[in-house]
């Protein structure tokens, strides 16, 4: 057994893409498997605040729903409209699904654990997430369909004004971690202090506008607007079905995961313990991860329950008149804080 075991040590050591061809693998079979329960946990917990009981038949409490719908998707024939654009059509939700699933090869879920740990890895999710937009544009385009376009429209517009406020919140962060490495950030929070000496008590303002920004940027309530059925039909998605159509979900999925684990890496600790005590520290980093990036999404889910829709204006204003000013006086902040005095308690 050792002896296979170093014959495939040495063979990943001497061909470094196949090796990081198998982490990605590895990754995304992970990735989507957490995905597949947390659509089962946003149904479960939007069924909990309603007083129903929400997908309970297909296996044991449901567990196997997400699966049973997926394969139903598959198995469907899928309806292209006549006068569509037939490849831009079918291209759009395999792009989005496709960057979506890219930027968690730079996420480390622990120490070490990441497909590729980069030096701008930040930079690489930011441009990955700024490109997704692409992917709702050509699918209302494409669509021939004035309700799609109109709703793709929408999202351009929303996503890229609340992407200016999450920009300005991760400078912020970088500033005080002084890397575009998420292991390095992850790293800059490990001190005495535990929880208290992680980011989200030193940058509060910046935690809650990426909260909110993150909301508006994955189209989550109150800031669905894309999809706003009595506006919009279904958005830009009305008119696509079977596989395509698990695509676009399956990419909106995995971008609420991913804002989650940002949130989890840039401002609560990525894999580290609440307190560096002997109990708490013997969990495996991955384990402290899931547990942070699970209860973000619980909060995502739970603003769905009980934060009534804003109309497009007041999105709009949210965005550009509330948060890029604050983001940006907070960056002013930060930077001369670390400047001119007291950087070192801020930055440590």
């Amino acid at each position: 057994m050792s002896d296979w075991i170093q014959a495939i040590t040495a063979f990943f050591i001497e061909h470094p893409l196949m090796l990081a061809l198998v982490k990605g693998a590895l990754l995304a079979v992970v990735l989507l498997i957490y995905v597949a329960y947390v659509i089962l946990a946003d149904r479960k917990i939007w069924a909990a605040v309603q007083l129903r009981r929400g997908p309970n038949v297909v296996g044991p409490w449901g567990l196997w729903q997400s699966f049973a719908d997926f394969f139903k998707f598959a198995l469907k024939e899928p309806v292209i409209p006549d006068t569509a654009n037939k490849g831009v059509f079918l291209f759009a939700p395999f792009i989005m699904a496709t960057l979506s699933i890219a930027a968690w090869a730079v996420i480390p879920t622990s120490e070490g654990w990441a497909v590729a740990d980069i030096n701008v890895g930040i930079l690489y999710i930011f441009a990955l997430s700024s490109l997704g937009v692409y992917g709702v544009i050509m699918g209302g385009w494409a669509s021939n369909s004035k309700y799609p376009f109109l709703s793709a429209l929408r999202s351009a517009a929303q996503m890229v004004s609340y992407e200016v406020s999450i920009g300005f919140v991760i400078i912020t962060v970088l500033l005080c971690a002084g890397s575009l490495n998420l292991t390095d950030i992850v790293h800059a929070q490990d001190t005495k202090y535990g929880f208290l000496g992680w980011y989200w008590l030193r940058l509060f303002p910046m935690f809650v506008i990426f909260f909110i920004s993150a909301l508006a940027e994955t189209n989550r309530p109150p800031f669905d607007l894309v999809e706003a059925e009595s506006e919009l039909v279904a958005g830009f998605m009305i008119e696509y079905s079977a596989t395509p159509y698990v695509l676009f979900m399956l990419a909106e999925y995995v971008a609420i995961v991913t804002m989650c684990a940002l949130l989890t890496i840039l401002f609560c600790g990525g894999w580290l313990p609440l307190w560096n005590t002997p109990l708490l520290t013997w969990v495996p980093g991955v384990v402290w991860f899931l547990i942070k990036v699970s209860g973000f999404f619980f909060m995502f889910a739970m603003v769905k329950a009980f934060v009534p829709r804003y109309r497009y204006d007041q999105l709009m204003r949210l965005g550009w008149k509330v948060f890029l000013p604050i983001s940006l006086v907070m960056v002013v902040i930060v930077a001369s804080v670390l400047q001119f005095g007291g950087g070192a308690a801020l930055a440590q």
